[in-house]
C-alpha cells in the first residue's frame, strides 16, 4: 500500500543496516508516523506485547524476522529454542504468531548452526510474501461481495459495509484482510462507504482504520461502538466484514472485543456478517471457540485512561475513570459460527462450518493425524 504515494509493507528488512527488521509504530499513528528499528529479539518482543505492531497475520510475520534477530545473536540449537518460546509467548490468542515460529522451527532444526541464518531471513521473507498474496486474494475473493450488493442499490449509491477494530494493510504485511475487498471495490469504481467502529479501548478503529481509509482514499465515517445495530436497524448498513485473530475448524471466530455484539445485531437485522483471514488464522486443532480459545487479558490501564491530540496539538494520555473504579479488560470475544454468514479465505469463500473449511482445506489434519477429507459447495 502506499503512504503519500510511496510504497511501503508493514514490515521490511534493511539489508544495509545489518539486517534490522523496521516497523511502523503502530501507538503513534495517526499523529506520527514512526519507523522503528529493531535488531534484538527483545525489542521484537517489546513490540508485539506493547502493540507497537499488532494484527494476527503481521505479528506473524514479525516474530519470525525476530528468530531471524536472535540467530544472528546465537544459533546454537538451545537457544533458538529458547528464543522462539520467548517470543511465541508474547500474545496469547492470534494464532499466526505460533504457527509462524513453528514453521520457522521446522525448517531450521534440521539445518547446521551455520546455515540457520541464511535460511530464516529467506524462509521469513516467505512467510511476508506469502501473506501478501494471500491478502491479495481475500480482495479478489471478497469484492464480488460488494459488487453483488452494490447492484441491488439504486446507481451511484454506495455500499456501506461495518467494519470492527483494524484489519487493513497495518495488520497484515500489506493489502489487509477484511480492508481488502473494500480496497479493490473503490479501485474498481464500486462505490463504497465504511462505517468504522472506534473499537475501544485501545480505538484502532478510530485511529487506524480511518487513517488507513483516508489515505486510500476511501470514503468512510467514525462511529462510537455501540452505534452499529442502531445503524443496522434503520438500514444503512449493507454488509458487515471483520478480521479474526484465531477461527476453530468449526468455523467460531475470536476476533477484537465487540464483535461478538455486531454479529448478534447482524444476525438479528438479517445483514451479512463476513469474516476475512488467511489461512494461517485457522486452528485446526480446536473446534469449540468458547472454551478452548484462550482470550487475552489486556493492562486495565487501556480502559482507564484514553490517548489523543489536545486542542494545543500536543499528545497526551488521560484519564477517564474515577481513580477509585476498578476496571476489566478483556481483549477479544468469540462468535460462534451460527452467527457467521460465511468466511473469506485466499482460497475462496465458504461457509463457517466444519464441512465448508474442509471443502477449501482437503488436506488440513486435526489432532491424532487424521486427515481432513470431503468436500462442500462454496459460497
Amino acid at each position: 500500500m502506499k503512504i503519500d504515494g510511496t510504497p511501503y509493507r508493514s514490515v521490511w528488512v534493511d539489508h544495509t543496516d545489518s539486517w534490522s527488521v523496521r516497523i511502523f509504530d503502530q501507538t503513534k499513528l495517526p499523529w506520527a508516523l514512526d519507523i522503528l528499528r529493531l535488531t534484538e529479539p527483545s525489542q521484537v518482543a517489546h513490540a508485539i506485547r506493547s502493540m507497537q505492531v499488532r494484527g494476527a497475520p503481521l505479528i506473524g510475520a514479525v516474530a519470525a524476522y525476530g528468530l531471524c534477530l536472535a540467530l544472528r545473536m546465537d544459533a546454537t540449537g538451545p537457544a533458538m529454542e529458547a528464543q522462539a518460546a520467548m517470543l511465541a509467548q508474547t500474545r496469547p490468542t492470534a494464532i499466526n504468531l505460533r504457527w509462524a515460529i513453528g514453521r520457522m522451527l521446522d525448517r531450521l532444526r534440521p539445518a547446521a548452526a551455520g546455515e540457520r541464518v541464511r535460511l530464516a531471513y529467506a524462509e521469513a521473507a516467505a512467510i511476508a510474501d506469502e501473506d501478501v498474496a494471500m491478502c491479495e486474494a481475500i480482495g479478489r475473493h471478497g469484492v464480488p461481495l460488494i459488487a453483488e450488493a452494490a447492484a441491488r442499490k439504486p446507481a451511484g449509491t454506495p455500499v456501506n459495509v461495518l467494519t470492527h477494530c483494524n484489519a487493513g494493510w497495518l495488520a497484515t504485511v500489506d493489502w489487509g484482510t477484511a480492508l481488502a475487498p473494500i480496497y479493490m471495490a473503490h479501485d474498481q469504481g464500486i462505490p463504497v462507504h465504511v462505517w468504522v467502529d472506534e473499537t475501544r479501548p485501545r480505538n484502532q478503529g478510530a485511529l487506524l482504520t480511518a487513517w488507513e481509509l483516508g489515505r486510500h482514499g476511501v470514503r468512510h465515517t467514525v462511529i462510537a461502538d455501540n452505534a452499529g445495530g442502531h445503524l443496522m436497524q434503520h438500514g444503512q448498513v449493507d454488509l458487515v466484514i471483520v478480521g479474526t485473530d484465531r477461527v476453530t475448524r468449526a468455523g467460531d471466530v475470536a476476533n477484537k472485543i465487540g464483535t461478538y455484539l455486531k454479529a448478534l445485531a447482524a444476525h438479528d437485522n438479517s445483514v451479512p456478517f463476513w469474516v476475512a483471514l488467511p489461512s494461517s488464522t485457522i486452528d485446526w486443532t480446536i473446534s469449540d471457540g468458547l472454551s478452548e480459545i484462550p482470550i487475552e487479558e489486556r493492562p486495565t490501564t487501556e480502559v482507564t485512561m484514553v490517548g489523543g491530540r489536545a486542542l494545543d496539538g500536543s499528545v497526551a494520555m488521560v484519564r477517564v475513570t474515577p481513580s477509585g473504579s476498578n476496571a476489566a479488560n478483556p481483549a477479544f470475544d468469540v462468535t460462534p459460527a451460527r452467527l457467521v454468514t460465511g468466511l473469506i479465505t485466499e482460497r475462496g469463500r465458504c461457509a463457517a462450518t466444519a464441512e465448508g473449511l474442509r471443502g477449501l482445506f482437503p488436506h488440513e489434519t486435526v489432532p491424532g493425524g487424521a486427515e481432513i477429507a470431503g468436500m462442500a459447495a462454496h459460497l
